[in-house]
């Protein structure tokens, strides 16, 4: 592109994008834990100006359970980043290398899933990324399109790209070789299905987890084999979870899920340590660096009370899922429940068959769904956090006796409530 007259590259750059280069690293760097490499990223962009054609950045997806939660948000957040300045973005579902298993951060071989199970969870993924993302600059695409057809040649051939010895540097096949654990030879393919992914769509820039460091690595190795320019890696910090110490995970039961109803959302942001909340400040919302510190800031002069800071965040977190009027409401809900001890103005029923014998309290948490397991519901207990109608239970053996009590309000934790009626 010509610059205009009087105005050097800068100029025409910030006067086509509204931000100067320098403007956009900053803004893609943004909660990013590293960058491979920035210069080279910046050398894309600029050229991405001159000839007008928007970098193709590609996030790879592996649908092992339906249910999408912040932690996979941080990823989203950084795509919408790239989709704001005007950048294609691919959500690459994959229902092939889903059928593998990516044994990143895990001590053994992780199950693979059937074809429906992949195909099952992906649909509930479209259903959720575009609480964030703007799904007219979303490419959608699936990796068994191209891995599903490649030939048994074509795979040799893939394979031939890459050494063992490179493959067993990975750190965690490392630790399972010195503990003697199996690694199957199929779970060696998965960073080269994953890296072949960049060299079908031409990936431009990759975005990831830090857990996922060496599979994209091998993405920019494999690419120069196919004499493709390596793409950029953008490695975003793995969010812990609500426990503040472990990764954010379904299974570890420490998770704020996008599809959790507002005032889960609200109150589960609440029950963060005040020190959790500014890691979440950085990865969830679009403040800058600098506001972000001048909040911190606030807090520890005690002009701004940490559990206002807090709120704010979580009315921000139900924004961005649902409203700002479902995000009043939720923290009304909280303000009334929580807060001030009052019950909510709508409670689930839960018919509970007994044939009028005595119902184990544990049991019956567990069969409502009020806590995700028998032993959760019995620490609960233990702790003073279980009530019927307003009485709390601490006997982790208690019975509840259908000949006294057929009806009533069991409230489990401070934002669980369950109206029983045994039957």
């Amino acid at each position: 592109a010509a610059c205009l007259p009087g105005l050097g590259i800068t100029a025409v750059i910030k006067k086509r994008t509204g931000r100067t280069i320098d403007e956009q690293v900053a803004y893609l760097g943004k909660g990013a834990a590293e960058i491979i490499s920035k210069p080279e990223l910046r050398a894309k962009l600029e050229k991405s100006e001159k000839t007008g054609r928007p970098l193709t950045v590609k996030v790879g997806f592996d649908p092992t359970a339906p249910d999408l939660h912040l932690g996979h948000t941080v990823l989203l957040r950084k795509m919408k980043h790239f989709q704001d300045l005007g950048h294609r973005v691919i959500f690459l579902i994959g229902d092939f290398t889903g059928r593998i298993g990516d044994p990143s951060g895990r001590n053994k071989t992780r199950p693979p899933l059937t074809q429906e199970e992949v195909l099952e969870n992906a649909e509930t993924y479209k259903e959720q990324v575009f609480k964030i993302l703007d799904p007219e600059k979303t490419v959608i695409d699936f990796n068994n399109r191209w891995l599903g057809a490649l030939s048994s040649e074509e795979w040799i051939h893939l394979c031939g790209k890459y050494t063992v010895a490179r493959m067993l540097e990975r750190d965690d096949f490392e630790k399972r070789l010195s503990a003697q654990q199996p690694i199957s030879i199929h779970e060696l393919l998965y960073p080269l299905a994953q890296a072949y992914d960049s060299v079908f769509l031409k990936a431009d820039v990759e975005l990831g987890g830090t857990d996922q460091k060496f599979n994209l690595l091998v993405g920019r190795d494999i690419q120069r084999e196919f004499g493709q320019q390596p793409q950029i890696l953008l490695m975003t910090p793995l969010l812990e979870g609500l426990d503040g110490v472990d990764k954010m995970s379904k299974s570890l039961g420490n998770q704020i899920g996008i599809n959790e109803p507002p005032q889960e959302i609200y109150g589960k942001t609440m029950s963060m340590s005040d020190q959790q909340m500014w890691h979440y400040y950085e990865l969830l919302t679009d403040f800058s660096g600098d506001q972000v510190q001048r909040l911190k800031s606030d807090v520890e002069s005690g002009s701004l009370h940490p559990m206002q800071a807090k709120a704010d965040l979580a009315f921000g977190m139900v924004s961005d899922f649902y409203s700002e009027v479902a995000a009043r409401e939720a923290r009304e809900h909280f303000a009334r429940v929580v807060q001030q001890g009052e019950e909510p103005q709508e409670i689930p029923i839960f018919p509970v068959r007994c044939s009028g014998k005595p119902v184990v309290l544990v049991d019956l948490i567990s069969q409502v769904d009020l806590a995700p397991s028998k032993s959760e519901a019995r620490r609960l207990i233990r702790q003073g956090a279980v009530s019927i109608d307003g009485e709390k239970i601490e006997d982790p053996t208690h019975k509840v006796d259908p000949s006294k009590k057929t009806s009533f309000v069991l409230r489990v934790g401070r934002r669980r409530f369950g109206r029983i009626h045994l039957e």
